[in-house]
């Protein structure tokens, strides 16, 4: 596979998973594009927090179901399910991050990539 379709995918699935996390109202959402910064380990993050363990769990879910769905893929890793604090989903290129508020709060993954692009995402009504 080229690096434009990796590129392409990743566009795809950063767009569904956007889309995913808005449906069920996760919170205060990013989208850090990581493609020019050398060092980087995928090609975005998307990061949102959860109001609730069983708000997390619900967009964990959620998300896996529609990139199956839209994609008929599944994440490569997932942790974090067990203590729903700060769950990862790792699609190789695409990484999302759904923490509650206080392990936001605490890790600030969005100041660790200051050199990313950053898009705050608006949340829907």
């Amino acid at each position: 596979m080229g690096k434009k379709t990796v590129g392409r995918k990743s566009d795809v699935l950063v767009k569904i998973i956007i889309e995913s996390i808005k449906q069920h109202k996760g919170k205060e959402m990013v989208s850090l594009d990581l493609r020019k910064i050398e060092t980087a380990v995928c090609d975005f993050f998307i990061i949102c927090h959860g109001t609730s363990s069983t708000h997390i769990a619900s967009i964990t879910e959620n998300v896996k179901k529609d990139i199956s769905k839209e994609m008929r893929e599944k994440p490569w890793h997932t942790e974090g399910e067990a203590n729903k604090e700060w769950i990862l989903m790792d699609y190789f290129n695409v990484v999302v991050h759904i923490f509650n508020k206080e392990k936001r709060d605490f890790y600030k993954l969005e100041n660790l990539w200051a050199d990313a692009n950053i898009k705050y995402i608006e949340q829907s009504a």
